[in-house]
C-alpha cells in the first residue's frame, strides 16, 4: 500500500527517476536535495518506505558496505534484466534479445523462471574495463 505522497517524497521520487541509471547513496541524494530543504533523516526514512513499496531497490557496489539505492518503478525496469557495474555503480538494461535468450535458456534447461524486476547481474561495464 502506497503511503501519503509528501512534498519530500515527491521530490525524492522525482530526483531518483531522473537518475534511474545510477545507484546513489543516501548521502549523495541528500547532498543533491539539500537546497530543497530535505534532511538526511527524511531521505533515509523515505528510502526505507520506498524500498518496502518496491519503488526503489537497494544495491551493492563492489565491496562497499554502504547502501546504494536505485529507482525501480519505471515500466522499463519492471520488464528488464539489469546489469550493474561494480566499479562506477551505473545500471544498464540488458538488450532484449540477450535477456530473452537467457530467460529461455534458464527456463528450458533449469526449469527456472527469472523475476526480471528483481534480477541484477553484477560485473564491469565497458567504460570501466578501459
Amino acid at each position: 500500500m502506497a503511503k501519503y505522497l509528501t512534498r519530500q517524497r515527491k521530490m525524492l521520487l522525482s530526483y531518483l527517476s531522473r537518475h534511474h541509471d545510477e545507484s546513489l547513496s543516501p548521502r549523495q541524494i541528500a547532498d543533491a536535495l539539500e537546497p530543497e530543504g530535505i534532511s538526511v533523516s527524511a531521505i533515509y526514512r523515505n528510502l526505507a518506505a520506498l524500498e518496502a513499496e518496491g519503488k526503489v531497490r537497494r544495491v551493492a557496489i563492489g565491496t562497499s558496505h554502504e547502501a546504494f539505492y536505485q529507482y525501480a518503478d519505471a515500466d522499463e525496469c519492471r520488464n528488464s534484466l539489469h546489469l550493474s557495474c561494480t566499479k562506477c555503480g551505473r545500471t544498464f538494461h540488458m538488450a532484449l534479445p540477450d535477456a530473452a535468450l537467457l530467460e529461455t535458456s534458464l527456463a528450458q534447461n533449469e526449469g527456472f523462471a527469472i523475476d526480471k524486476a528483481n534480477t541484477v547481474l553484477y560485473g564491469t561495464c565497458e567504460n570501466c574495463q578501459k
